[in-house]
């Protein structure tokens, strides 16, 4: 019945509203409802997920659930309070910057309905590492919801070149690691919508990054969200370089950037102006982790992000060598009830019984200072 209400009258009224404007009031109204126990148990008794245990362990971070909100939706870091109650095992609160970020112009996101998907041209709006740090320390955390915090470059123009990015990133993590916060990490150096553009998604330059950032000697799991849009060959040479350091894996991956994947093409903007998400994502991704795991093995960790609009597909991504999954896109054109079936499904599944019974072995986090040195 939920599931109907939401698709046949909820989401049609609010698909006639600007999409950015639904998604500030959607956070005002998570964060208030979160903030008080007859609101969090009016949310739970809908939404969460209440059968057998489906504990996930992954880099030593247990997860109640295995699915966290991807970065981009909570990117303020106000929603911990209300989102296990719809079965979300964690939340991936940014990308957050070293500066305030005012995100590129209106408008910055657009739905195209018919094809399972938005564009999305935010460019990293948020109030900057400091400001959400402060938050954060006031936010009481739920018992076994997991934080996590992704990282970026500030967008804006003077923060184009590789050594202003590098600056930039470099201040987030340390100001995050000194304020020991968050339960992981991730570092985004695939945003497709910012100036400069993916400065980091090149070997060279990643390589630069990388040998900064784990100079400070983080002492939780981190991630780097990867971009889609490449062969396998330049992903693979990105892999190498993540390699020569104590990463523990990858979210795979970001945004889509090539309209030609979108399903209806009528629907595609006229120029390019943002990257997809949703479906146009869910083959490349899935390739990708595919790929991955066949090449890698066990080396990385693989958070598995794009096109999950059921159950069945979460499963698919499970099935192509997804450890944990993210997600956005579906929650909005599916309903905030896809969480808790993709767990009921999931608790039923081969891939919840291999890691109940036989765990797949977890990326250590290892020391950093002798890593980093030896490269």
């Amino acid at each position: 019945m939920i599931k109907l209400l939401y698709k046949k009258l909820l989401k049609p009224l609010l698909f006639k509203f600007d999409p950015e404007m639904v998604h500030d009031i959607f956070v005002d109204l998570g964060e208030f409802l979160g903030k008080y126990a007859a609101g969090r148990s009016f949310i739970a008794r809908l939404y969460k997920y209440k059968g057998r245990d489906i504990t996930t362990t992954v880099d030593g971070i247990s997860y109640k659930y295995p699915i966290i909100l991807a970065a981009g939706f909570d990117y303020n870091g106000r929603l911990a309070g209300v989102l296990d109650c719809l079965s979300f095992g964690g939340d991936e609160i940014g990308s957050v910057t070293a500066r305030p970020c005012d995100g590129n112009p209106k408008p910055r996101l657009k739905r195209l309905i018919k094809s399972n998907s938005l564009v999305v041209y935010k460019g990293l709006k948020n109030e900057g590492v400091d400001r959400i740090i402060e938050r954060l320390k006031k936010i009481k955390n739920p018992t076994g919801f997991k934080r996590g915090i992704s990282i970026a470059k500030t967008n804006d123009a003077a923060n184009v070149s590789p050594e202003a990015g590098l600056e930039d990133y470099h201040y987030s993590f340390k100001r995050l690691i000194e304020e020991d916060m968050g339960d992981f990490y991730t570092i985004n150096i695939s945003c497709p919508n910012v100036h400069g553009g993916e400065n980091f998604a090149e070997p060279g330059r990643l390589d630069a990054l990388m040998k900064k950032l784990f100079r400070l000697e983080p002492n939780r799991p981190v991630y780097c969200k990867m971009p889609i849009n490449t062969s396998w060959k330049e992903f693979n040479d990105l892999l190498k370089v993540l390699n020569k350091y104590p990463i523990n894996g990858l979210v795979i991956g970001n945004l889509n950037k090539d309209y030609s994947r979108i399903s209806f093409p009528e629907e595609a903007p006229e120029e390019y102006r943002g990257g997809l998400s949703g479906e146009p994502c869910f083959d490349l991704s899935n390739e990708l982790i595919r790929r991955t795991r066949k090449e890698w093995g066990t080396r990385f960790t693989i958070i598995g992000c794009g096109g999950i609009l059921s159950a069945k597909d979460a499963m698919e991504k499970f099935r192509a060598g997804a450890d944990l999954l993210q997600l956005i896109t579906g929650m909005i054109f599916e309903g905030p009830h896809l969480m808790r079936e993709i767990c009921e499904t999931y608790s039923k599944s081969e891939f919840h019984i291999k890691k109940s019974d036989s765990p797949r072995p977890q990326n250590p986090v290892v020391d950093v200072k002798h890593a980093v040195c030896d490269q």
